[in-house]
């Protein structure tokens, strides 16, 4: 799953191929994995589930019937599987070779479940478990939910089915043994309309006229898996395909009218199977992989990586020339190889419980990445693994962190489990270990792992495992410390001499906070830290800091990096005199070191390990000239300092002057519209530049903006292209009544679903509180579609966090209506994290009083980020302001 994140995040402010039969190498029975948590009697698992569907759309409603193949392992007076929102109205049990018997059904919404009791206990063996029940449709994305969207040839209103099972989300579907390590093979069908494509997991093996207007469609059995692995689809849809290997065809199916918008998608999912099988060793064991566009959005997820039918939300999915930009075209393509990585690390072989859902959601990080800089390594993605680095240390500096594999026993904790610990902190520690292993031992390792457990469940210890016996003596111990303890190691240097072209650096090993500095300082964790150090043009030099204290020689006399290439999770924390060297070279530094260095010094100045000046004048030695990415880094941090002084116009003024000096040069050399031959993160570059000057009132570019704007009204296109997002977004910022209900106008008439989407969530943008208010008042209403109106709020908490957090408050029962269960709290309490307010904070603990304790961890992260800047916030001002003034005397 490819997870968008909600919570704070202050740095003040998811060979040869062939398909192979059906049968499993993993043990059966998950009775056998001790320790492993399950909210079901451990007395029974299933082998087969035989489903079918009839889903009424109109009336959002579905009944089903379900056959389970099950073995009893001891005896029982009972079976219970998960069920939730389902009406049962029949079961029946029978015995291998015996006589079906009824049962008793007993349902217990508290624990999602339903109980199967039987006249006599149950003895031991096999037993097919068949049920009739209905359920649910829903209009989020939990379970079967149902999507509206216009019709891209006619806009006609017209509505698509999807499933969004993880991570308990199938017990709506049909009664299933809903946990990871209750795998088995699935037989879906469904009778829907015979004018709609239904898609699932596996091709369509048959298909039955029913008449009037109807079919039974037929999927193929599919590979033994997971529950919350099984998709169903159905709607107006078209398919367009091509061979990705031998055996083994790939396909994006999208809303009829799409035409060539999936095509740039396409050409980029086919050469991922090849490139993954050859990788991890296993062939790709289904005859197909789908992706499928889903015309709407969620606030809990991108993407979803249902076996041989992803799902990703149209926005992320398709490339439309009329609105698609530069970053966009990106995402389409990081965002398909992270759930097709998915496809080996979490389908083929699963982590046993969620405590260890990283082994999925990191590791797919992580490949996405990698797979990304082997098809477009023009594209720099490497140098992105550094800001998904500081995402996750921005969750584990607060005391509210928590580890990597983190103990999970209810659907809240499941659900709060996709966070940037888990993905990004998890894509950062997998880097270190990869380098330290050594690329080709860990790959090793990786597909002694993969050929082991495939089609079988794991937890974290397993991959350690196989990847120390391919070659890495001592990995599994620092792995353990990385996974199992929270927080970040902070690496300091205590003093550095160089002699006869060797550097000798005196390190000491401590914890880094945020909320806890006292306690840190005081007894601070210990790691076994990986590092890779460099001086000058010498050659880094990796060790292992195992303890408080060392002392690391290195070839070569110059500026130090203690985290050469930023491969490391850990702040790097250097004295003054290190520092002024550092800025000296910053110039000449690899570009993920420059990255890597603003990043660090930027988060210990503004966390009170040192002051702000250091920090930004390593900020303010990056050449406007610098790497395109590292340049965009750069920009962005002066627009959010230039942020932090509304209420001092002056020094504001002099800082916005300051970054033009450096950066507006780079834009106008690359000018304001595309040009054809660039490359993609020059394109992005100038996206980021127009939005950062146009935040700040650059007058070129705002009037630029409005020419464009005011074009419209002769032409509808005039803004078309993959900067039409870009140039809105400053509109909506500075937008006049006038300018609000044209914007509006244009959502209403618009035939994309995707750019409709985007128009009414740009009417919360202004920074007008009388516009971002209308837009709050009208998310309330049908008119922007029922998964749009939270985009429109969180767009309103942009610049008005306040009144925005306390509408939501207000029309909680409503707005809870208006996202997935999953991300309730989360939606909410995010609201206020961009507040300046300490009012606030007593606000969120009310909040927090009204909803389960096992589900406020969400909440308590904000409140601990907005207390640490009510307390720190001063302090960053006046830093800042000291360094504008002494720079722009």
């Amino acid at each position: 799953m490819r997870s968008i994140s909600l919570v704070s995040a202050l740095a003040l402010s998811i060979a040869c191929i062939a398909t192979p039969a059906v049968a499993q190498q993993a043990p059966a029975n998950p009775s056998a994995a001790a320790g492993v948590h399950t909210d079901l009697p451990r007395v029974a698992h299933p082998s087969h589930y035989a489903i079918s569907v009839t889903p009424d759309a109109e009336k959002l409603t579905f009944s089903g019937a379900s056959s389970v193949d099950l073995e009893v392992t001891e005896a029982t007076p009972f079976l219970t599987l998960h069920a939730l929102d389902l009406k049962i109205s029949s079961a029946t049990l029978t015995p291998a070779g015996g006589t079906a018997m009824p049962v008793t059904v007993t349902m217990d919404a508290a624990s999602q479940t339903a109980k199967f009791s039987a006249a006599q206990p149950l003895s031991p063996g096999k037993y097919r478990l068949d049920t009739v029940y209905t359920g649910v449709i829903n209009t989020q994305a939990n379970g079967l939910f149902a999507l509206d969207y216009p019709d891209k040839l006619t806009g006609k209103t017209v509505r698509g089915l999807f499933t969004q099972f993880e991570a308990p989300d199938a017990r709506r579907f049909a009664p299933m043994f809903d946990e990871p390590i209750y795998k088995a093979t699935f037989d879906l069908s469904a009778v829907v309309p015979s004018s709609q494509m239904a898609v699932s997991n596996m091709p369509v093996a048959k298909e039955e006229d029913l008449g009037k207007g109807l079919k039974r469609v037929t999927f193929g059995t599919s590979q033994k898996m997971s529950s919350y692995l099984l998709f169903f689809g159905l709607g107006d849809w078209e398919r367009m395909a091509k061979d990705a290997a031998p055996g083994v065809q790939a396909g994006i199916v999208s809303p009829k009218g799409s035409g060539e918008q999936a095509r740039f998608a396409l050409n980029e999912l086919a050469p991922l199977i090849p490139f993954y099988a050859d990788y991890f060793g296993q062939a790709y064991p289904l005859p197909k992989i789908d992706n499928i566009a889903a015309p709407g959005q969620s606030q809990f997820f991108s993407a979803m990586e249902n076996w041989g039918a992803i799902l990703t939300f149209e926005r992320i999915l398709l490339d439309d020339p009329a609105i698609t930009s530069a970053s966009a075209r990106q995402n389409i393509v990081t965002t398909q190889a992270h759930e097709v990585a998915h496809q080996w690390f979490g389908n083929l072989v699963t982590m046993a419980w969620w405590e260890d859902l990283w082994l999925n959601e990191g590791f797919a990080s992580w490949m996405e990445t990698k797979a990304t800089a082997h098809f477009h390594p023009d594209w720099f993605p490497l140098l992105e693994r550094v800001d998904g680095r500081e995402t996750a240390m921005n969750l584990d500096a607060y005391k509210t962190t928590h580890p990597i594999v983190q103990e999970i026993k209810t659907v809240d904790e499941t659900n709060q489990a996709f966070d940037a610990i888990t993905y990004q902190k998890g894509e950062a520690v997998i880097s270190m270990l990869e380098a330290f292993a050594g690329e080709g031992v860990w790959r090793d390792g990786l597909r002694a792992y993969m050929r082991d457990h495939k089609f079988g469940n794991t937890r974290s210890k397993d991959l350690w495992q196989a990847v120390e016996a391919a070659g890495a003596p001592g990995l599994t111990a620092i792995a353990a410390d990385f996974t199992t303890k929270p927080g970040i190691p902070l690496v300091k240097v205590t003093g550095m001499t160089c002699k006869k072209g060797m550097t000798s650096v005196m390190l000491e090993q401590s914890e880094y906070s945020i909320d806890r500095k006292d306690d840190v300082a005081a007894k601070p964790t210990m790691w076994k830290v990986p590092l890779l150090v460099s001086a000058g043009n010498g050659e880094p030099t990796r060790t292992i800091l195992d303890g408080a204290k060392a002392t690391v020689s290195v070839k070569g006399c110059g500026p130090v990096v203690i985290n050469a290439g930023q491969l490391g999770y850990y702040r790097s924390l250097y004295t003054p005199k290190m520092l002024a060297a550092l800025k000296t070279a910053m110039p000449t530094l690899q570009p993920v070191d420059q990255i890597g260095l603003m990043d660090d010094n930027m988060a210990l100045s503004t966390s009170g390990y040192q002051p702000l000046a250091p920090a930004m004048d390593l900020l303010a030695a990056i050449p406007g000239n610098a790497n395109p990415v590292v340049a965009g880094n750069a920009f962005e941090r002066y627009v959010s300092a230039w942020r932090a002084l509304d209420k001092n116009p002056g020094v504001q003024g002099k800082l916005g002057a300051f970054a033009a000096t450096t950066f507006k040069p780079r834009l106008m050399a690359l000018g304001f519209d595309p040009k054809a031959t660039e490359s993609l993160p020059d394109a992005d570059l100038r996206s980021t530049m127009i939005a950062g000057f146009g935040a700040m009132g650059d007058k070129d570019v705002v009037a630029e903006a409005k020419r464009k704007f005011a074009a419209l009204a002769s032409n509808p296109k005039a803004m078309d292209g993959p900067l039409k997002t870009t140039w809105l977004n400053i509109v909506a910022r500075n937008a006049t009544k006038a300018d609000w209900d044209a914007i509006r106008k244009m959502a209403a008439a618009s035939n994309s679903a995707v750019e409709r989407q985007f128009l009414y969530t740009l009417l919360g943008r202004p920074a007008d509180a009388t516009l971002a208010a209308a837009a709050r008042d009208l998310a309330l209403t049908e008119e922007p579609g029922k998964t749009t109106s939270a985009a429109m709020i969180v767009s309103a908490a942009g610049l008005h966090p306040e009144a925005t957090y306390d509408f939501a408050v207000a029309n909680r029962t409503r707005l809870e209506s208006l996202v997935d269960a999953q991300s309730r709290v989360t939606f909410i309490a995010s609201l206020a994290q961009t507040s300046n307010d300490p009012a606030m904070i007593a606000k969120l603990e009310t909040f927090k009083a009204s909803v389960p304790a096992e589900a406020a961890r969400p909440v308590e992260r904000v409140i601990g980020g907005l207390t640490q800047k009510a307390r720190i916030r001063p302090l960053y001002l006046k830093g800042l302001s000291d360094w504008v003034n002494t720079k722009r005397k």
